[in-house]
């Protein structure tokens, strides 16, 4: 979805029953933005303390997401918003107004601006390449919504292009931030799965049974502007938390396809399998067109066990106190800043701060297409 979501954005955006539009673009829009109101003061210590302000711009406004980002980006003091573009006139207007900035009739007029350090890109994807492109070459920081890309060879090089030109970057894979997700992040670390056998992830909300791409949101259920359906659009978040967890897929085999036909021939379900490197089975499930999702991610080995059941983390573990999977995991990391905040609190001067890298946000790219080829194909694939 590009249209995505939240309480971790997307993945919570997993109906608890059946959510309407309204409600799933309000909840999404909450997610995304990790709300101080959600995760407390607290978790923002890089807001706090960034040694400087920020002057920024919108380069692109169709995605979803760019309603919470607005928001969250005119709540800092410390965030000055200069300049929106838009190739849709009227739509730039609108959120110029609501950031009350100015709106940009050219983008060399944000390229040339010395007061912009960075650009936030919510655009169409198909549209992403090459503005980020014109991005690196007038030395802009930017956070690009996901997926980077189209396909996995325009990725790589917009990742080329962003690392070659020494540049700040981050992508909105905000599951990343969510205290169950750090959790086990340490534990896959840690050793306390032992050898992991399987994972699976899963990431289903019912946008198509509900209309939710009709009108505004409607290119992001067309594959030839947004690059992907159902599948990609939901299932990149899902792949993500998978591949930080367990590293790089080595092959797929996915069927993918078109249930109600309310977008046409845009995708609405499917499920992949994953061949890591590491010798790890994964899959990946991922559509809109379910009236449920509870069980989230699972994680699998010799030593240990893990399920994300209704948001609620089991773990099973011998060399973990009190580890028994009967009762919900309580003793969580706190939740991180959200993937915006840290771009601005990077760019302001922050240090160390746990960002997606362009050559992450390419290989998650290179994976979904090779899931997509592989649906067409009805054969493995290994991504590019």
């Amino acid at each position: 979805m590009s249209s995505h979501h939240a309480k971790g954005l997307e993945s919570s955006l997993l109906p608890k029953k059946s959510l309407s539009r309204r409600d799933f673009i309000k909840t999404a829009g909450a997610a995304a933005v990790v709300t101080t109101a959600a995760i407390g003061e607290k978790a923002l210590p890089f807001v706090q303390d960034t040694p400087k302000s920020v002057t920024l711009a919108f380069v692109g406004c169709a995605h979803i997401h760019t309603p919470s980002y607005v928001s969250l980006l005119g709540k800092r003091p410390d965030v000055r918003v200069k300049y929106v573009w838009d190739h849709d006139q009227a739509r730039g207007a609108r959120r110029a107004g609501e950031l009350k900035a100015r709106q940009a009739a050219e983008l060399g007029e944000i390229w040339s601006d010395r007061e912009i350090s960075g650009v936030v890109i919510c655009s169409e994807t198909n549209r992403h390449h090459d503005l980020v492109l014109a991005a690196a070459k007038a030395k802009k920081h930017m956070f690009v919504e996901k997926p980077l890309g189209i396909t996995a060879q325009e990725s790589a090089e917009m990742a080329a292009a962003i690392e070659k030109a020494g540049l700040i970057f981050s992508t909105g894979y905000f599951m990343r931030t969510q205290p169950h997700h750090l959790f086990l992040k340490e534990q896959v670390a840690k050793g306390s799965f032992g050898k992991i056998t399987r994972a699976r992830g899963s990431n289903c909300h019912s946008g198509s049974l509900g209309g939710w791409f009709d009108t505004e949101w409607r290119w992001m259920a067309d594959p030839k502007i947004a690059g992907v359906g159902a599948f990609g659009d939901l299932g990149t978040h899902s792949l993500d938390i998978l591949m930080w967890l367990l590293g790089d897929v080595a092959s797929v085999a996915a069927d993918i396809k078109v249930v109600t036909g309310r977008y046409g021939d845009c995708d609405e379900t499917g499920e992949a399998l994953l061949r890591f490197r590491s010798g790890v089975i994964g899959t990946l499930a991922a559509g809109w067109v379910d009236v449920d999702n509870p069980v989230s991610l699972l994680i699998s080995g010799t030593e240990g066990h893990a399920a994300i059941v209704r948001d609620k983390l089991y773990f099973t573990c011998k060399k973990v106190a009190g580890a028994t999977g009967q009762d919900p995991w309580l003793s969580l990391p706190q939740a991180l800043p959200a993937p915006l905040h840290q771009f601005v609190d990077a760019v302001a001067g922050a240090k160390g701060l746990p960002l997606i890298t362009p050559r992450e946000a390419s290989a998650r790219v290179s994976v979904m297409e090779a899931a997509y080829k592989s649906a067409r194909s009805h054969a493995w694939v290994n991504p590019a």
